[in-house]
C-alpha cells in the first residue's frame, strides 16, 4: 500500500508541475484556518485519510490523498514514520460528477457556474445541490466535441492528532470536458490540490479563482 501511494505521489507532483487549465475551468478555492499574521499556522508530520462515510480508501482516493500529500509536504509538512506517529491528520475527501455539456455561449464555449455548495458563516463547508451550470465562467469546446462535463469537489481538513482540532480547512472545485485529460482523476487531483494549498495557508474565509 505505502508503494503504491508512493508511486502516486511521484505521478501527482508530476501532474502538478505540468497542469494547465486550457481545456478545463479555473478551480475555486475557499479556506479557512487559525493562523495569523502575529502567529504562523504550524506544521508538523502529517498522514493523510479519507473523510468519515466515505468507505475504504479506494484507489481514486488514493490519487487524491498522494495530490494533497504531495502539496502539503511542498509547505512545510513532513513524512511521519508511521501513520499513527503524525502529529496532524489531513482528512481528505472528493466527489466527481458528470453531466451533460449546457449549451454553447454565443458560439465561442460553454458556461459553467461554480459554486454549488459553500462555506457556513462559521467556518465550515456545507454541501449544497453541486455545482450549477449556466453560471459565468466559459471554456472553449471546439466543434462540440465535448457532450459532457465532468464536475470535481476536493474537500481537505488538517487537524491536530492530539485533540482533533481542525487548524486549516479548505474547498476546492472546478470543471473540464468529460473527454479531456484533464477530466481524468490523476490530473484533476493534482490540479485541484496545487490550488488549494497555493499560497498556503492562504487568507482565511476569501473565496478566489486559480486560473
Amino acid at each position: 500500500m505505502k508503494l503504491a501511494l508512493g508511486m502516486a505521489i511521484a505521478a501527482a507532483a508530476s501532474l502538478s508541475a505540468c497542469a494547465t487549465t486550457t481545456t478545463s475551468g479555473p478551480v475555486e478555492v475557499t479556506r479557512f484556518h487559525l493562523g495569523s499574521t502575529a502567529t504562523p499556522l504550524e506544521t508538523g508530520t502529517l498522514a493523510v485519510e479519507p473523510a468519515p462515510g466515505g468507505g475504504p480508501a479506494s484507489l481514486e482516493f488514493k490519487t487524491y490523498a498522494a495530490a494533497v500529500q504531495t502539496e502539503a509536504l511542498a509547505h512545510g509538512f513532513t513524512v511521519p514514520k508511521t501513520d499513527p506517529d503524525a502529529q496532524y491528520l489531513a482528512v481528505v475527501g472528493f466527489t466527481r460528477t458528470t453531466r451533460p455539456a449546457p449549451p454553447r455561449n454565443g458560439g465561442s464555449g460553454v458556461s459553467i457556474g461554480l459554486g454549488g455548495g459553500g462555506y457556513s458563516g462559521g467556518g465550515g463547508y456545507r454541501g449544497g445541490g453541486g455545482v450549477g451550470l449556466g453560471g459565468g465562467i466559459s471554456f472553449p469546446i471546439g466543434k462540440q466535441k465535448y457532450r459532457t462535463v465532468v464536475l470535481t469537489d476536493l474537500t481537505v481538513q488538517i487537524r491536530r492528532r492530539r485533540d482533533a482540532t481542525v487548524i486549516w480547512e479548505g474547498h476546492a472545485q472546478t470543471f473540464s470536458p468529460g473527454e479531456a485529460p484533464a477530466a481524468q482523476a490523476n490530473a484533476a487531483a493534482a490540479k485541484l490540490s496545487h490550488a488549494l494549498f497555493l499560497g498556503f495557508p492562504g487568507e482565511s474565509g476569501r473565496t478566489i479563482t486559480v486560473r
